[in-house]
């Protein structure tokens, strides 16, 4: 029996593979390729003890602070499907589609964690979602360098973001300081990987918008 010839799938195809990709994301927990971080963190292994030590305001705190990142990392995830998909170099697209697994799983992480909280994520996934992925397919066209400079730009202004969430989250809570420490180290990384691939600078008018876009979010989906 003749095997049949090796079809390279159509934009099409692609599309309706992102929109799975993206409802799977939005409605759907997912497994993680690597262990919940606050399981092999001693101090932060104990599902009960670190809230029954926090305060109803603490807890509150905490799932605000662990909504907006999970708002980021659905933005994130659907950012790196944009670019992977609009990519030029079919090797740039390969390291875009193995970070965003990392994405993927800074998102289960993120909406674990909620659920252990009693909270829910943001309600404006979607349109989190659908704007990053927008924002990925223009990155993209515009060129690999810039491509990968949006990259790297976007992950040093998320490595202070989370920074930022260390200072402010309870004391108490361990398992969500040992979510967003990982968190950190992943950005970081994948910040490396793309100026090191060749990332352009990006002018600083474009660094701004992107700060001003992320406060927004930031302000809306530790709300709502």
């Amino acid at each position: 029996m003749q095997a049949k010839p090796f079809r390279t799938p159509s934009i099409q195809d692609r599309l309706i593979g992102e929109l799975d990709r993206a409802l799977n994301n939005i409605f759907c927990e997912q497994p993680s390729s690597r262990p919940y971080p606050p399981a092999a963190d001693t101090a932060a292994s104990d599902d009960h003890q670190p809230l029954s030590e926090m305060t109803a305001e603490q807890k509150r705190q905490a799932a605000g602070l662990m909504r907006v990142n999970h708002a980021g990392e659905m933005a994130a995830q659907a950012l790196y499907q944009g670019q992977s998909l609009t990519a030029r170099d079919p090797a740039l697209s390969e390291r875009l589609k193995y970070a965003s697994v990392e994405e993927s799983d800074h998102l289960n992480w993120c909406r674990r964690r909620l659920t252990e909280l009693g909270e829910k994520p943001s309600i404006l996934d979607p349109f989190w979602y659908a704007g990053s992925f927008a924002i990925g397919v223009t990155a993209g066209i515009a060129g690999d360098r810039w491509n990968l400079g949006f990259l790297a730009e976007t992950e040093h202004q998320v490595v202070r973001h989370l920074d930022n969430h260390l200072q402010h989250l309870p004391a108490e809570d361990s398992r969500s300081r040992a979510i967003v420490t990982q968190m950190k180290i992943d950005e970081q990384g994948h910040a490396e990987l793309a100026e090191n691939l060749g990332a352009a600078e990006l002018p600083q008018p474009v660094k701004q918008f992107m700060q001003l876009t992320s406060k927004v979010m930031t302000n809306l989906a530790s709300r709502i």
